[in-house]
């Protein structure tokens, strides 16, 4: 099966380890010494209507991605943990040990 790029943009990302939607393919990663594709890039949620911005982008390396259909996009990819807030409430709680 041969896949545009265009083509590629069009369809869904599943995550198969949870089965979670991580959202449509929106740019890829290209080697352009070795001529290959080494990832696929997923743009973050918007954040209430994109007025505070937009999460992380998702950058899903090629050897993690296991099937690619009509449709869908079934990658087996464990996402990065979230940085650890370090605002004054989050200091607060870790002090009083809750």
């Amino acid at each position: 099966m041969t896949c545009r790029i265009g083509e590629l943009r069009n369809k869904e990302v599943v995550n198969m380890k949870d089965g979670g939607r991580l959202g449509f393919v929106s740019d890829v990663e290209l080697d352009t010494a070795a001529a290959s594709l080494t990832a696929v890039v997923v743009y973050g949620r918007l954040r209430l209507l994109g007025l505070f911005g937009r999460d992380p982008d998702f950058v899903i390396p090629w050897c993690d991605i296991e099937l690619i259909g009509d449709d869908t996009v079934l990658v087996n990819w464990q996402p990065p943990e979230p940085p650890r807030q370090s605002g004054v409430l989050t200091r607060l709680w870790e002090k009083l040990g809750l």
